[in-house]
C-alpha cells in the first residue's frame, strides 16, 4: 500500500509539473498580447502628455487585472491540451493506462487544481475585479482628458496655453531659452488687441509648478485701448522694456485625479450584493413611476370631464344622457369646438407623457438586464474554466500532439467560439431578446455537451480524428456490394 501511494504521488507531481509550466507560460503570453492590444488602442491618448512612468505602470497593472477573465480560460484550455497532448505523444499516457490507471484518475489532480482555480476565479470576479475596474476606469478617464504637455516648436504658433498664443523663431531646449518671440495676449478677452515681441526669453516653472514664468528681454508691447464711450476710436500704445516677466497659468497641464465615487454606480464596478441591491432599487423606482403615470393620466381625464361639466347646460346635459342622445348636441357649435380642442390637447398631453415614460421604462429594463448579466458573469467565469478544461484535457489525449503548434490552433478556435457565443448572448440579453441568465450562460451551455462528449470519447480511446475509422465502414460496405455482384454474375 505504501509503495502504491508513493507511486501515485510521483504520478501526481509529474502531471502537475507538466501542467503548471504551460499554464503559467500561456497565461503570461496571453496577458502580454491583450495588454499590447490595449496600448495600441489608447496610444494616441498617451503620447505627448508627459505622463510619469509610475502612472503608466499603475494603469497597466489595473488593466492587467481586468484582463484576467479573458486570459484565464484560454490559458486553462491551452495548458490542458498541451499537457495531455505531450503525455499522449510520448506514450506516457499509454503507460499509465497499461498500469491500471484510467483517464479519470490521471485527470484527477488537474481536476482538483482547476476546481481550486474556479473558486479563486469567483472570488476574484466578485471582490477584486470590481475594484480594479473602478480604479482603471477612473485613471483612464483622467489620462484621456489630460492636456498634452508643453511643446513649443520653432516657427509654429502654439496655443496650448490658455489665453496665450506663442511663436518662436528658435529655441534652446537644454537651457530653456527662446529667441525672437511673438506672444498674443488674450487675457482681456478682446481679441488680438495685445502683442508682445522680444528678442530673447527664458522659461522656468514657479515653485509650486502651477505657473510658467517667461522672462523676456529687449522687447516691445503693442496694445489697442478699447474705449467704452467711443468704441470706434482705438488708440494704440507701445511700451518698450529691457526685461519683463509674463506669467502663464499651467494648472490645466497638471494631472487631476477624479473622485472614484463618480464611477462607482457602473455595473462593472459592483459585486454580487451591490448588483442585487441596485436591481431591487430600480424595480421599486419603476413601480413608483407606474403609479405616478396612472395618477397623472387619470387626473388629465378628470380635467377633461371637469371642463365639460363647467359649461352652462347641466340640466339639459342630464336630460340628454337620460334620453340616450348625443350629449354634445346640447351645446352650441362654439362650445362643442372648445370641448373637442380640450379633448385633443389632453389626449396629446397624455400621449407625450406616456411615450416619455415608456422610454424611461425601456432604459430601466436595459439597465436591469446589464446588472443581471454582470451578476451571472461572476459565476460563469468559474464554470467556463471547468468546461474548457474538460474540453482541453480529453482533446489533448485524443489528438496526441504536444508542443505549442496544434494545441494553440485548436485552443484558439474553441476560445473564439466561446468568446463569440458570450458576446452574442450578452448582447441579446441586453436588448431583451433573451433572459439575462440565458445570455450569460449561453456559451457555457453550448460548450458543456462538447466537453462531456470529448471526455467520453477519450475515456473509451475512440479514434475521434482518425479518418480511417470513419472510412472503414464505407469501404466494407462497398467491398460487400462488390462481392455480392461478383457472386451473382457467377
Amino acid at each position: 500500500m505504501g509503495l502504491k501511494n508513493s507511486y501515485l504521488k510521483k504520478i501526481t507531481k509529474l502531471i502537475l509539473r507538466s501542467y503548471l509550466w504551460p499554464f503559467v507560460m500561456t497565461f503570461a503570453v496571453v496577458m502580454f498580447i491583450l495588454l499590447m492590444q490595449f496600448v495600441w488602442k489608447y496610444i494616441d491618448d498617451f503620447v505627448g502628455k508627459g505622463l510619469e512612468w509610475f502612472l503608466i505602470l499603475e494603469l497597466m497593472f489595473y488593466v492587467a487585472v481586468t484582463l484576467v477573465p479573458m486570459a484565464l480560460p484560454l490559458a486553462i484550455l491551452l495548458a490542458s491540451i498541451m499537457t495531455f497532448g505531450n503525455l499522449a505523444e510520448s506514450y506516457e499516457l499509454t503507460a499509465l493506462k497499461s498500469s491500471g490507471m484510467s483517464l479519470q484518475r490521471v485527470m484527477k489532480p488537474l481536476v482538483i487544481t482547476t476546481m481550486v482555480m474556479s473558486v479563486g476565479a469567483f472570488l476574484f470576479s466578485n471582490f477584486v475585479l470590481p475594484v480594479a475596474n473602478l480604479k482603471m476606469g477612473t485613471l483612464l478617464y483622467d489620462i484621456t482628458h489630460q492636456k498634452p504637455s508643453l511643446d513649443i516648436k520653432e516657427g509654429v504658433f502654439y496655443s496650448g496655453i490658455q489665453d496665450f498664443t506663442i511663436k518662436v523663431a528658435k529655441k534652446d531646449a537644454s537651457k530653456n531659452i527662446l529667441y525672437n518671440i511673438l506672444i498674443y495676449d488674450h487675457t482681456q478677452r478682446q481679441g488680438n488687441n495685445k502683442v508682445v515681441i522680444a528678442r530673447e526669453g527664458r522659461m522656468r516653472m514657479s515653485a509650486d509648478e502651477n505657473f510658467l514664468l517667461i522672462t523676456l528681454k529687449d522687447g516691445s508691447s503693442y496694445e489697442e485701448v478699447v474705449s467704452q464711450q467711443n468704441k470706434g476710436f482705438k488708440p494704440l500704445t507701445r511700451t518698450s522694456f529691457k526685461e519683463e516677466t509674463i506669467v502663464m497659468d499651467m494648472r490645466d497641464f497638471k494631472m487631476i485625479r477624479t473622485d472614484e465615487s463618480l464611477f462607482k454606480d457602473n455595473y462593472q464596478m459592483m459585486n454580487i450584493a451591490q448588483l442585487s441591491r441596485e436591481v431591487d432599487t430600480i424595480i421599486v423606482e419603476n413601480a413608483t413611476r407606474k403609479i405616478g403615470i396612472i395618477t397623472q393620466v387619470s387626473k388629465n381625464f378628470n380635467l377633461f370631464s371637469d371642463s365639460a361639466a363647467t359649461l352652462e347646460r347641466p340640466d339639459s346635459l342630464v336630460q340628454a344622457m337620460l334620453n340616450k342622445k348625443n350629449w354634445l348636441e346640447v351645446y352650441s357649435p362654439e362650445e362643442q369646438k372648445r370641448i373637442y380642442e380640450n379633448a385633443l390637447n389632453l389626449a396629446r398631453t397624455n400621449q407625450s407623457y406616456i411615450n416619455i415614460n415608456n422610454m424611461s421604462e425601456q432604459n430601466s429594463a436595459e439597465t436591469i438586464n446589464r446588472y443581471k448579466i454582470e451578476w451571472h458573469k461572476k459565476f460563469t467565469l468559474s464554470f467556463a474554466c471547468l468546461v474548457l478544461f474538460f474540453i482541453g484535457a480529453p482533446l489533448g489525449a485524443i489528438i496526441r500532439k504536444g508542443g505549442i503548434g496544434m494545441p494553440a490552433v485548436v485552443s484558439v478556435c474553441f476560445f473564439l467560439v466561446f468568446h463569440v457565443l458570450s458576446i452574442t448572448g450578452e448582447k441579446s440579453a441586453k436588448e431583451g431578446v433573451w433572459e439575462a441568465w440565458q445570455g450569460a450562460w449561453m456559451a457555457t451551455m453550448v460548450l458543456l455537451p462538447i466537453g462531456i462528449f470529448l471526455t467520453y470519447k477519450a475515456t473509451r480511446d475512440s479514434a475521434l480524428f482518425d479518418l480511417d475509422a470513419y472510412l472503414s465502414p464505407v469501404k466494407k460496405l462497398f467491398n460487400k456490394k462488390s462481392n455480392e455482384g461478383t457472386t451473382d454474375m457467377q
